[in-house]
């Protein structure tokens, strides 16, 4: 919300220095942004009257002139301006001036023109930083002629002169606090800021005798999504500009000025914060008003000349055959005012702020009114508005309004109340202010203390306990007033299992030297690609970005490899010698039928290293690791098969990773990545990438850690080589190891591969060093060769021979 301090000295005395009224409205709840002062940038312009103009003698399109500037002596500036004549009242940028050119400050200084001299520049509305709209009688490619609505003092300073130089404070509103965002609401803050008075006259006008009720007539259709709707007529309509003081508070505010019937209605909106439409009655068909929820398949085309298809559950402005406006959002092509319209529908209404918000929503439109209804608006100041506006009318002479409007009313007349207690309120803030200062305070902010109760104002839609009244007393009381307490009672909250889990995670990543990055959950499709995701891959089915920042940022992430990739990719780029990274984050997966994805918690581990030489068994290493940490048990690594239940296997090298399983679940994949795609991440060195699913690990894992007492009796160990086919992993021949061994097994250990002329072609050996124990005793070489018999006889089911 911009606010002119101009159009809020018309109700509150604000004369204070800047500084300190951003500094004190800030303090009692209304966040000042920023500040500035309009064309601050104009250094040395000033008011100055053409005396005399001669055509250059050395050129057939430039001209010299003889400025008073009040200086004395007349000053001689060279244009090639057209529109320039004798006794014209006109900017003047003097010797070393500061104007705009292509949107940025220039320096002015004196020169030659063609050989004459030249000390300085008469300037256009784009060298001041203006444009038509805001002197609707200037030339937009000339030089800009002061009129009447300007003060022609000479060598007056050029902002003074043309009202360019208000004040304009940039206001953050929070979503509670909608009547803050107007003039009106903000002249409140400041009044009860500063211990002002606030001066807000009720709006009225004369009017002329009609019956509106002959010329218009209004039916609200759905009274919980439109609780008032106001109307009212004007007759014999005048379109013209609007005043200079009017189109100087609308620029401040950052409303470019257009007609003065659309300039009213932003005007009131600006100042009352209430949205109001001007609709041309003669597009009205049929002469009525129904406020309604859309069909099936209608059609609108607004205002910014769109076609929008609207659906049953959006509310709209309709007359008796289509929709003229989307309710709360924007009007219909044909509901503005034109150059010829002759009679105007004023309409105030109030619409359910959830509808707004979901109608601009599924439009994709943002609206001034559209930001004001969605926060929550009361009905009661609809009439307020409305009078206003025609009010202004009146004043600007635009036109004839008929005395009598149209007011369909289904509004609550129950204020807004909670209970009152000093105590409570002095008890929640730690502080001792006496009753009398609350009401006192509250009053100030227009609120009633009555019979153990406070009955809040109707622009106040945010009061519902009676920790809202304690905040007011706080907030105006002043913060910095309230003394210092100690934090009472204790704190017993602790972590839920899922919060412990997650927590054991990323310690086990830490100390395995991995770095945590945190990435947007918001990816470009693009990252699908740059893994080599398959065309039909269910992870491209995303969750789409309705108002997205752009295209980089467009879908929900349904992988988290990407963004691991992404950070990974970007460190090489600044040529780190090393990048070990993990992150913990949400994937968000559509579910067919729901509304809302679901978002499973993922960890994804990504690595690089140019120097230490670190590898696949480094990865599998840190898998492992975090096995361990988590108590997960019976844990196999397998090479991907067609039932892999992960679709990024595409992203690594086929002979160079492996998938986790649990108790015989997938629940991750590690491995190399791919080097087409090294290659989309403009990565050189080798990469290793992980993802594990952290809900499954949980699942499976064991937080109980078990005793086990030290061995009483010795072990004996088998060495153990089979010849098989090169295909065979050593998983394999381990997994069927430990289950012909059985309960006596204490460790399996691969120390040998070899491949060379003692072994067939195709062929492999592999050497394992076996570990028994029994508890119960020493074992015997008897029982221990029994338990070797069934290894070799178990390995020779798939083609293991004994070498």
């Amino acid at each position: 919300m911009d606010l002119s301090m101009k159009w809020l000295a018309d109700y509150v005395d604000c004369d204070m220095p800047i500084k300190d009224f951003v500094s004190g409205i800030t303090l009692s709840g209304s966040k000042v942004e920023c500040y500035n002062e309009e064309g601050d940038y104009l250094e040395n312009v000033v008011v100055g009257q053409v005396k005399e103009i001669v055509p250059h003698p050395n050129s057939d399109h430039m001209f010299i002139c003889q400025l008073d500037v009040g200086e004395g002596s007349l000053v001689q500036i060279v244009t090639g301006a057209q529109n320039v004549k004798k006794d014209d009242f006109v900017p003047v940028a003097k010797h070393k001036s500061t104007v705009l050119h292509d949107g940025k400050p220039v320096k002015i200084t004196k020169g030659k023109l063609r050989g004459e001299a030249s000390n300085g520049m008469l300037c256009s509305l784009g060298e001041l930083g203006l444009n038509i709209h805001d002197f609707p009688y200037a030339i937009e490619d000339g030089i800009f002629i002061l009129g009447d609505d300007c003060d022609k003092t000479i060598g007056k300073d050029i902002r003074e002169a043309i009202g360019f130089n208000d004040t304009v404070v940039e206001f953050e509103i929070t979503s509670n606090r909608p009547d803050c965002m107007s003039v009106i609401g903000l002249a409140r803050e400041t009044a009860a800021t500063f211990g002002k008075e606030l001066k807000v006259a009720k709006p009225e006008f004369k009017g002329v005798y009609g019956d509106v009720n002959e010329m218009l007539k209004v039916k609200i259709h759905n009274t919980d999504l439109c609780k008032r709707y106001i109307g009212a007529i004007v007759k014999n309509v005048k379109i013209g500009p609007s005043p200079r003081w009017m189109r100087e508070r609308l620029r401040a505010s950052g409303v470019r000025p257009i007609n003065n019937f659309v300039d009213i209605t932003n005007y009131v909106m600006l100042e009352y914060g209430r949205p109001m439409h001007a609709f041309d009655l003669r597009y009205v068909e049929g002469a009525e008003i129904n406020v309604r929820n859309a069909r099936a398949g209608e059609k609108i085309t607004t205002l910014d000349g769109i076609e929008r298809e609207l659906s049953e559950e959006m509310l709209v402005i309709a007359d008796a055959k289509k929709p003229v406006a989307v309710a709360g959002v924007m009007g219909g092509e044909y509901s503005g005012i034109m150059d010829d319209t002759t009679t105007v529908v004023f309409e105030s209404a109030c619409f359910d702020g959830a509808s707004v918000a979901t109608t601009a929503k599924k439009l994709r439109m943002r609206t001034d009114a559209s930001s004001r209804y969605d926060k929550g608006l009361d009905p009661h100041e609809c009439y307020e508005a409305l009078m206003r506006a025609c009010q202004l009318v009146e004043e600007l002479g635009a036109g004839e309004v008929v005395k009598t409007v149209i007011d369909e009313n289904y509004q609550s007349e129950t204020p807004l109340n909670v209970e009152f207690s000093a105590d409570w309120i002095n008890n929640f803030l730690g502080t001792d202010i006496p009753e009398a200062e609350m009401v006192r305070i509250l009053e100030k902010l227009e609120f009633t203390v009555k019979d153990g109760r406070v009955y809040a104002p109707w622009f106040r839609v945010d009061i519902g306990c009676k920790a809202d009244i304690a905040e007011e007393v706080a907030r105006i009381y002043g913060y910095n007033s309230i003394p210092d307490t100690i934090i009472r009672g204790v704190a017993n909250a602790q972590r839920t299992p899922k919060q412990n889990f997650e927590k054991k995670v990323k310690a086990a990543m830490l100390s395995m030297g991995l770095n945590e990055i945190e990435t947007f959950s918001f990816i470009s499709p693009k990252y699908f690609d740059k893994i080599a995701l398959p065309a039909d891959s269910k992870l491209r089915n995303t969750v789409t970005i309705m108002n997205p920042l752009g295209e980089d940022t467009s879908v929900m992430r349904t992988t988290i490899v990407p963004s691991v990739l992404e950070v990974v990719g970007r460190n090489y780029s600044y040529r780190n010698p090393e990048c070990y990274v993990f992150e913990m984050g949400n994937e968000y997966i559509p579910v067919e039928g729901e509304v809302l994805p679901t978002e499973p918690v993922r960890l994804g581990i990504g690595f690089y290293d140019t120097e230490s030489g670190a590898d696949f068994y480094t990865l599998k290493g840190m898998v492992e690791g975090l096995m361990n940490a988590v108590g997960a048990e019976n844990i196999e690594y397998e090479r991907p098969s067609d039932d892999c239940e992960f679709d990024e296997v595409s992203a690594f090298h086929p002979g160079r990773c492996a998938v986790v399983k649990v108790d015989g679940r997938q629940i991750g994949i590690f491995g190399e990545l791919h080097p087409k795609v090294m290659e989309n991440y403009g990565i050189e060195a080798r990469t290793y990438v992980a993802k594990i699913n952290i809900p499954e690990l949980m699942e499976l894992s064991c937080d109980t850690k078990t005793y086990k007492p030290l061995p009483k009796f010795p072990a004996t160990t088998r060495d153990l080589s089979v010849v098989c086919d090169e295909e065979v992993p050593a998983a394999v021949l381990e997994k069927l190891i430990r289950k012909a061994v059985g309960g006596i097994l204490e460790s399996v250990t691969l120390f040998d591969v070899y491949r060379g002329e003692q072994i067939e072609a195709g062929k492999k050996s592999v050497s394992y060093s076996i570990s028994m124990r029994s508890l119960e005793g020493t074992l015997t070489d008897d029982q221990a060769d029994k338990a070797m018999e069934k290894a070799v006889k178990e390995l020779s089911a798939i083609g293991a021979e004994l070498r």
